[in-house]
């Protein structure tokens, strides 16, 4: 999360048209880690993935994604054993359209997944009418200490869960939601999260070996109990491994390491796949439930209040536990040109970035309507994208992109 970079500035700059979202074209191809280690591996549905045990251990990938990989340059089998560490600029993939995540079975074990770090070391106008918000920044609230979620977590957040991904600073991670998928009801397969969790922006690329982990250390399990943890306590519902994804242009574009740059566009989708082979059931049947996500972004003044979920691994957390703050949100603009975002008090730190923030409308029923972003240097407050049109674009695009499969 980029709340714990070294400054918080505000930028302004000239008004941008809204840019066509990008799209991450899907590659998931099947292959054996190198350094797995010998723990048990969870279970998980089948796996409609394009690759072929041919029965004596070696893997058989269809020619057409081996043409696509050998477009980006790279080898399957020297992908999978480490050629992903290569981070050369010309080999970065950075465009829309240049999303490749090959799976890499194993390759998310205990010890990996403890180790991963925060990735930053954050026409008619009605009474809902949202232009009075823009460039309008409100007091800062004060800090709302975050509540440790009661184990076990499926219980009680049922869609929340960490990604795991890799960077030129190493292991990282974030905390993301499985949300609804209108192409495929009651059977998703979709996952939110922040931009900066699946891309550098403006000066990077795609990060790599992008994998999702839902109910992470389900039963809350600390110390040496955690340290002592089977892949299948780590993760009870499996990891899954992440075939398409999908973030603003602006993200890409103008996301940035340093102030807010981007961050009122910093979302993402990816659409997974589970790592093993199972009972053929999607992401939202495995875990039980997905959350709807409200584009019609609400005015300050018409949120009671908003739920933030994630797990925070700056200090004085570790990233091995999950917590949650409530509050009434502000207004926060780090932008005069771009929409306003929201903002609340929260200790939470790195790692809780792309974490869900859920409103129950009046109907008593909940939804996503924001994600972790940004955050001071101190920690005390979070600030969060409103959804609008370009995350409505961001998420339909990647529901069409796997419609019929």
């Amino acid at each position: 999360m980029r709340s714990i970079r070294p400054s918080f500035t505000l930028r302004r700059g000239a008004p941008r048209a809204l840019a066509a979202v990008a799209l991450a074209s899907a590659l998931a191809l099947t292959a054996t880690a190198c350094d797995s280690s010998g723990d048990d591996n969870a279970g998980g549905p089948a796996s409609a993935s394009a690759t072929a045990d041919t029965g004596d251990g070696k893997i058989k990938i269809p020619d057409d994604i081996k043409n696509r990989l050998k477009e980006h340059g790279i080898d399957i089998d020297k992908w999978k054993h480490g050629a992903w560490k290569n981070w050369d600029r010309d080999d970065w993939l950075r465009e829309a359209n240049d999303f490749v995540n090959p799976i890499i079975r194993g390759l998310w074990n205990p010890n990996r997944m403890r180790d991963a770090d925060d990735p930053d070391k954050n026409k008619g106008v009605d009474d809902n009418d949202l232009s009075g918000d823009q460039g309008v920044t409100d007091p800062t609230p004060e800090p709302v200490e975050a509540k440790a979620v009661r184990p076990a977590y499926h219980a009680n957040v049922a869609t929340a869960g960490k990604v795991f991904f890799d960077s030129p600073e190493g292991t990282m991670v974030c905390s993301a939601t499985v949300v609804e998928d209108p192409a495929h009801p009651g059977k998703s397969n979709l996952v939110w999260t922040a931009g900066h969790c699946v891309h550098a922006g403006k000066n990077g690329g795609w990060y790599r070996n992008i994998a999702f982990v839902p109910s992470y250390n389900d039963q809350g399990l600390t110390g040496t109990a955690l340290a002592q943890a089977t892949r299948s306590q780590i993760a009870p519902y499996g990891v899954w491994w992440g075939d398409g994804a999908q973030t603003s242009q602006q993200w890409i574009d103008q996301g940035g390491e340093t102030g807010g740059d981007g961050a009122s566009y910093d979302y993402a989708v990816i659409h997974v796949t589970p790592e093993q082979g199972g009972d053929g059931k999607s992401l939202e049947e495995t875990v039980g439930s997905a959350l709807p996500v409200k584009f019609d972004a609400p005015a300050v003044p018409k949120v009671s209040g908003i739920t933030a979920t994630g797990y925070p691994a700056a200090k004085p957390y570790d990233g091995s536990l999950l917590y949650q703050c409530a509050d009434k949100p502000g207004r926060l603009s780090v932008d005069a040109s771009a929409p306003t975002m929201y903002r609340i008090g929260c200790t939470m730190t790195g790692g809780a970035s792309g974490g869900g923030w859920v409103e129950t409308g009046s109907d008593g029923k909940a939804a996503l309507v924001s994600n972790t972003s940004i955050g001071p240097v101190s920690s005390g407050w979070l600030a969060g994208p409103r959804f609008g049109d370009v995350a409505k674009g961001v998420y339909e695009g990647v529901s069409k992109e796997f419609a019929g499969r």
